[in-house]
């Protein structure tokens, strides 16, 4: 009696499927042939012919034949001939022991209900975005989008990339590396265990260094004029900068601070937002940025013949590697762009207040969104601000080496106005 219990609490009116069981042929009722609903009390039935069972044998009804105990039982008439319905229902394996008592019945309609109850309380208790945090980050996606063609169909208007020329010290340290990264690009892997292999960008770099391709003093004598790549990048970064500022107008209560503070958050941010932008063309296979066809695939040697050294080069692509890393959802990243070109503490900002509590906003924003949307990330945004930290160093470098390149006339003239307007406030 008590195993009976036992096996009637556990099984529900409805058993599983048997492996056996092909989802692809009908179901049929192996009672009336009307179409099925699954296996009940042990036997695949519709509804109805469930529902009769359950209630003939908790009655213990007794039927009788009016005909010959034969009846043919269909859809159309199961409700002829109770009798030999009942008596069809046990002939296809349907068991009285698989129904529930009606104390099972009330015992599992509160099982159903309490696990529902707990359901939508840890629903309920799940951190969520406002609606002004929703609407926050879709304006922010969306201006990334409108800023930022994933086609890199704009390159083709640039003046043309130029790879030959002679090889410079620079050049030949960059492809050095970029050799390296090829022979191991395995080690760049976006799981966390990737520091324990033999090879990761960290031992890359300390190899590169024992094999003497270190800087030198008299490294830049033999670049001269062979900055073959300036014109096009040039122009690369000038179209970037653009798309930058069309990004920042978007950016919710950019546009009511003073023209002044505009620009100069603008002027100090811009080649930081590039570079985070950049961030999704990189690849961590080979360690270069693809930007549609082969000729619009930049490698830190292509870099070089712009006049930019590894100084800059090596942590870039440290940076690059490490953010690749890190699995941004696209929200993460824009708003972590409008966070890095927000910054109070800018040159030439004079509204600082006004300017922290619009990043403090967005701050405010991505942290709700990591711990709605980025189940683990406890020590994301901590990884996330860091980098902006990382990104500070990286324009610190790149102003010094813009200020070497822009006193080169030759050289500076290859640059476009708006790279000039931009970071000619870095150079005096």
């Amino acid at each position: 009696m008590n195993k009976n219990l036992e096996r009637t609490s556990a099984v529900s009116t409805s058993t599983q499927v048997p492996d056996e069981f092909d989802r692809n042929v009908p179901r049929i009722c192996g009672v009336c042939g009307d179409k099925a609903t699954g296996f009940h009390f042990n036997a695949m039935t519709c509804e109805g012919c469930k529902g009769f069972f359950r209630r003939s044998m908790k009655r213990k009804a007794s039927f009788t034949c009016p005909f010959n105990g034969s009846c043919t039982i269909t859809k159309d008439n199961r409700r002829h001939c109770q009798a030999c319905r009942l008596k069809r229902c046990l002939d296809i394996g349907m068991m009285k022991e698989f129904i529930l008592t009606d104390e099972e019945v009330q015992r599992k309609k509160e099982l159903i209900q309490r696990r529902k109850d707990e359901e939508a309380q840890r629903e309920a208790q799940k951190p969520r975005l406002s609606e002004e945090q929703r609407s926050i980050i879709d304006t922010l996606v969306d201006a990334h989008h409108k800023t930022f063609d994933d086609s890199y169909s704009d390159f083709s208007r640039f003046r043309p990339p130029v790879r030959e020329g002679p090889v410079t010290r620079s050049a030949s340290r960059a492809a050095s590396l970029h050799s390296l990264s090829d022979a191991s690009s395995d080690s760049f892997s976006h799981s966390p265990e990737s520091g324990d292999r033999k090879m990761n960008l960290s031992s890359l770099l300390m190899m590169y260094q024992e094999q003497g391709l270190s800087s030198s003093p008299d490294s830049k004598e033999d670049e001269g004029t062979s900055l073959s790549m300036l014109p096009h990048l040039a122009d690369l970064v000038s179209y970037s900068i653009q798309k930058v500022i069309g990004f920042a107008k978007m950016i919710p209560g950019f546009r009511e601070l003073t023209a002044e503070d505009q620009i100069a958050l603008l002027k100090s941010s811009a080649i930081e937002v590039i570079m985070l932008r950049s961030n999704q063309s990189f690849s961590l296979e080979d360690m270069s940025w693809s930007c549609g066809g082969p000729e619009f695939k930049y490698c830190v040697n292509d870099v070089t013949k712009a006049g930019h050294s590894l100084e800059l080069l090596e942590p870039l692509v440290k940076f690059q590697v490490g953010l690749k890393k890190l699995n941004l959802h696209e929200e993460e990243h824009v708003l972590l762009m409008a966070i890095c070109l927000l910054s109070p503490d800018r040159p030439g900002v004079q509204d600082h207040e006004r300017v922290e509590a619009l990043q403090d906003r967005i701050s405010e924003v991505l942290q709700a969104y990591i711990r709605a949307h980025h189940p683990g990330g406890r020590l994301l945004y901590a990884k996330m601000i860091q980098k902006l930290a990382d990104l500070r160093s990286l324009n610190e470098e790149h102003s010094k080496q813009y200020r070497s390149l822009s006193f080169q006339p030759e050289h500076s003239m290859q640059l476009t106005p708006l790279v000039l307007e931009v970071f000619g406030g870095q150079v005096t």
